[in-house]
């Protein structure tokens, strides 16, 4: 199972934002929809990751966030996985701790999808076990 390749398992459409959008409605689009971070994609290829940390960084060192776009606050330093890496691969990456969510990226910087350490927790649990007992609609196969 470990074997297997990231993009079997990945969220192929994950919900994206790009560097131009405005940070204040971008803010509270993730409340709403409780997002924790959006790869950040311009023309298809992965620039950024936005996350309600880097956020809240620069809400706590700046009066006021107005004018700010998500591009001048995201994180360029991404940590990302290739469609056709192992899920242990991904999984080592989770363990470390500081990932929630790692963008899965082409060669060619084509954002494909991204992986969440639940993906792989919904994995292992449905090769273990026929239903879930608490959250079937979680644990349901697609």
């Amino acid at each position: 199972m470990m074997n297997q390749k990231v993009h079997e398992i990945m969220n192929p459409s994950p919900e994206v934002t790009n560097p131009n959008k405005d940070l204040a409605e971008i803010s509270y689009e993730m409340l709403n929809k409780g997002l924790n971070q959006l790869p950040v994609v311009d023309n298809g290829n992965l620039v950024g990751i936005l996350t309600t940390y880097d956020m809240w960084k620069q809400y706590e060192n700046k009066t006021t966030v107005a004018g700010l776009t998500v591009g001048e606050v995201m994180n360029r330093k991404i940590v990302k996985i290739d469609p056709n890496d192992k899920i242990g691969t991904a999984a080592e990456l989770f363990a470390d701790g500081r990932f929630k969510t790692i963008p899965v990226v082409a060669d060619t910087g084509e954002l494909k999808g991204t992986i969440t350490a639940f993906d792989i927790i919904k994995k292992v649990f449905n090769s273990e076990y026929n239903t879930a007992i608490l959250f079937k609609e979680k644990f349901s196969e697609k």
